[in-house]
């Protein structure tokens, strides 16, 4: 499958737009008079952030001395979320934070300083659903272990009205067994 001429933009971010020294500097002052401290931390990070996309999935890089990155298949995202505050407006820049289903709430993957955070956010949905529509994938499999046909939505509908039908039942059963001990 080849990308189309959208994602090849996408694919060709490597570092995070020049704004976000920018704005580094700006959220560093707010430390006040030990800003100094903030501004080194951040002007490493961004002097080594590396972005990488592919066609498995995509990572990122920073630091220096204590090296990190991280590395999420298309198939692990779960949800993808923009984020910006006043400054980052003001600047173009937003952030896409990118959760993972590893169980933790906060987002796994954060990509800084992106001004194209629309077009990536599409590109990361598109790439995820591709990944679990691929025709190479297992069809979904009901509970009961048969495959699952698609239904419209009067079907769906009807068939959720059963579920919760049955759950009433049983709700009023486990109630009555209650009062009767």
């Amino acid at each position: 499958m080849h990308p189309p001429a959208a994602d090849a933009g996408i694919l060709t971010i490597e570092r995070p737009h020049q704004d976000l020294l920018t704005y580094y500097v700006i959220s560093s002052l707010a430390a006040g008079p030990l800003f100094l401290v903030p501004l080194i931390y951040r002007m490493i990070r961004f002097r080594t952030m590396r972005y990488r996309f592919s066609s498995e999935g995509l990572s990122m890089s920073w630091g220096i001395l204590f090296r990190r990155e991280i590395i999420i298949q298309y198939a692990r995202i779960q949800d993808i979320h923009l984020r910006s505050n006043v400054v980052e407006r003001w600047l173009g820049l937003a952030r896409v934070l990118i959760q993972t289903a590893s169980g933790s709430a906060s987002a796994e993957m954060t990509l800084e300083g992106l001004k194209e955070f629309e077009a990536v956010r599409d590109f990361l949905y598109h790439r995820m659903r591709g990944v679990r529509e691929h025709p190479g994938h297992a069809p979904a499999v009901a509970l009961s272990g048969a495959p699952m046909a698609s239904a419209s939505s009067s079907e769906l509908a009807g068939v959720l009205a059963e579920i919760a039908a049955e759950l009433r039942g049983l709700r009023a059963d486990l109630a009555a067994r209650k009062e009767r001990s």
